[in-house]
């Protein structure tokens, strides 16, 4: 039995999406578990470039089965984009398995997913619209529609005019918009339904299957850690778990299974949307940052909030999911700077904290404890062994592991999937 998790350690966008790629060679299943199509995932394979909103990442991997599993919330439109886009472009969408029990976005989730932001105003949680939070809200409100549902007719048609009524209320008495029609909507539904019920099972009782036949199972897990909906900046999180115990309630596998955990950790910060920062760099730094790391949303394209390294965000990630290896992307960003910046710690009223603060007030106060880095000055984007990277580049990258407590185990120095470095040969 192999199965990996691999999880953000701080506000998504950490490159995940290569790390799964490169992982994926070794092994069988790859299975997403938690997020939806707000998750935006780039994958280079040869200078081609793959985005990716729904599908796990090892899709571009041949041979590799692709689950969607039932923590997933699923939307069937982007899903059928996605498919049909990477079958034009020669990748075999046939091993794809669709949980019959993820639910799934609705017209009236995007739609009240941006009224809601509207209405919030100066404290809008910054979401992708994508009705991601209200789909998560219907499933504990137990209103939800599944998969399982969606493929049959009758029930469909029954739990779509119950919800329609009631969700019609709420967009047109509350946020003045205009009612939707149930008939368009039942019979765009049903042709989706039609072309995603070759893709549909048991995916709990498949991947249980597949780890007691000892398959290699990597976990995938879209956003990161400090956007999870109890751990994260709460509000200003998404609305499942991202963290390695995600995978528990998400893909229905027990956390007993769960051989190794990776942490993919970019080698500066960013984040998207609202929230406090605290290594944010509102200056020249934090502009340079972005523009030599193209930092702009996947599926938005909006400009990512840049800073340095918060070594501090990715020990308590590590403390959460019982992270083994790090594997540190974006490092060549940082080969033109002449000194790197890492925050160590957290300092309030002239006190050291040793905890991540609950309270955002708190957090948007604390004054960042910063090492600072001679850079290295040189291109490491043509470097695949450790040991011939340049001795500041290993100093900044043994200063990390040192302060999070979590081991190295891949070191990522440009997008295409060759572009990595192996530390620890026994991730799988």
């Amino acid at each position: 039995m192999s199965s990996v998790v691999i999880t953000g350690t701080q506000w998504g966008d950490e490159g995940k999406g290569k790390i799964v790629d490169y992982l994926a060679s070794q092994a069988d299943t790859v299975v997403r578990y938690q997020g939806g199509s707000n998750a935006g995932h780039t994958v280079v394979v040869n200078g081609e470039e793959f985005k990716l909103r729904l599908l796990p990442s090892g899709i571009i991997h041949e041979g590799a089965e692709c689950v969607i599993a039932n923590g997933v919330v699923f939307d069937p439109q982007t899903f059928l984009e996605e498919i049909d886009s990477m079958s034009q472009r020669g990748i075999d969408v046939s091993r794809i398995k669709i949980s019959n029990r993820a639910h799934v976005v609705m017209p009236y989730h995007r739609i009240m997913d941006g009224a809601f932001e509207n209405r919030l105003g100066d404290r809008k949680i910054g979401t992708t619209k994508r009705g991601i939070g209200p789909c998560y809200a219907d499933k504990m409100d137990r209103i939800g529609i599944r998969v399982c549902d969606l493929i049959d007719p009758e029930e469909f048609r029954s739990k779509l005019k119950v919800n329609l009524e009631f969700k019609n209320e709420i967009l047109t008495k509350i946020y003045g918009e205009s009612p939707l029609d149930f008939d368009k909507i039942l019979a765009e539904y049903e042709s989706y339904a039609e072309r995603i019920r070759p893709f549909v099972t048991d995916t709990i009782s498949l991947l249980n299957r597949e780890i007691a036949e000892n398959r290699k199972i990597l976990f995938e897990g879209a956003q990161a850690t400090m956007l999870d909906i109890d751990y994260g900046t709460y509000p200003y999180v998404t609305a499942s778990h991202p963290v390695s115990g995600g995978v528990g309630v998400g893909a229905g596998v027990a956390p007993r299974k769960i051989d190794r955990v990776v942490g993919v950790v970019k080698a500066y910060c960013t984040r998207v949307g609202e929230g406090p920062f605290p290594t944010e760099q509102l200056n020249e730094i934090g502009d340079r940052i972005r523009e030599a790391g193209h930092e702009f949303g996947t599926v938005t394209g909006r400009p990512r909030r840049t800073g340095w390294l918060d070594a501090c965000v990715v020990k308590y990630a590590g403390q959460l999911s019982g992270i083994d290896y790090m594997a540190v992307t974006r490092l060549d960003i940082l080969d033109s700077f002449d000194e790197i910046k890492m925050c160590v710690g957290y300092k309030l009223n002239g006190k050291i904290l040793d905890e991540i603060p609950a309270s955002l007030k708190i957090l948007a106060k604390v004054e960042p404890v910063y090492e600072t880095f001679e850079g290295w000055k040189s291109d490491i984007s043509g470097i695949r062994k450790y040991d011939d990277l340049p001795l500041n580049a290993k100093k900044y990258l043994e200063r990390m592991s040192e302060v999070t407590g979590i081991s190295l185990g891949i070191i990522s120095v440009g997008a295409n999937r060759d572009q990595t470095i192996v530390v620890a040969e026994n991730i799988f």
